[in-house]
């Protein structure tokens, strides 16, 4: 198999504020990450078109889901993001591949819409310097 949906990812876990990774994929509804380059612009005045340079990596996460307050569940693990200042781990997984970051969740914004749903949406950050690599 070379071509993958984005159905089915086995695993999409986050630490909590104790460092104890948990599953929270089945609250998770929605989420987008990038693993973008910086770059400069190292253009000279000889040239006719731009030119740059790669610099630093980075990664971002954006998690959206449906509260949940069960043990070890979504609530759990971002309940403590405001009161708390600790790196927490990452993982995504699909078809066989994974992706970890320590990240930094900066954010635990909780949603009651008009129809009643209640919902969050948590952006998480690259803290630690370390290159984000697939495995």
């Amino acid at each position: 198999m070379a071509k993958q949906s984005g159905l089915g990812w086995t695993t999409l876990s986050v630490d909590d504020a104790a460092g104890s990774a948990q599953a929270i994929k089945n609250d998770i509804t929605q989420f987008d990450f990038a693993t973008p380059r910086a770059v400069q612009d190292v253009t000279g005045v000889d040239k006719s078109a731009m030119e740059r340079i790669l610099l630093l990596a980075d990664f971002s996460i954006t998690m959206s889901g449906v509260y949940n307050v069960a043990a070890n569940m979504s609530h759990d693990v971002f309940k403590t993001v405001s009161s708390t200042s600790v790196l927490r781990t990452v993982t995504l997984g699909i078809a066989g591949k994974s992706l970890a970051n320590e990240c930094l969740l900066t954010d635990y914004p909780l949603t009651r819409d008009n129809g009643g749903a209640f919902t969050f949406k948590v952006p998480g950050v690259l803290a630690d310097g370390t290159v984000p690599a697939w495995a």
